[in-house]
């Protein structure tokens, strides 16, 4: 899992037909202190967040293993929304 920060939505009107009704956002993953480590990936969102949230996101083989997922050809979704990030 990694920290990410959603900037901004895609639209695809012409996909993959397993993509249909899923939503993707844009998101840059970042570090602890928020620094961008990987711009602009394309995640599917199962949660609900949106652009300026902090969130979890997993990638790879278990990015489709949320409900729902496993058939879709995605390697990166949304599964949290973090509250708050503490370093010590």
């Amino acid at each position: 899992m990694q920290l990410a920060k959603i900037t901004g939505t895609v639209t695809a009107t012409a996909k993959d037909a397993q993509l249909v009704g899923q939503k993707l956002l844009l998101a840059d993953l970042v570090d602890g202190y928020g620094t961008v480590l990987t711009a602009a990936q394309v995640a599917v969102d199962t949660i609900g967040a949106g652009p300026g949230d902090l969130v979890i996101v997993t990638t790879g083989s278990a990015a489709r293993m949320g409900q729902g997922l496993s058939t879709l050809p995605i390697d990166l979704t949304i599964i949290a929304i973090v509250d708050r990030v503490s370093l010590t």
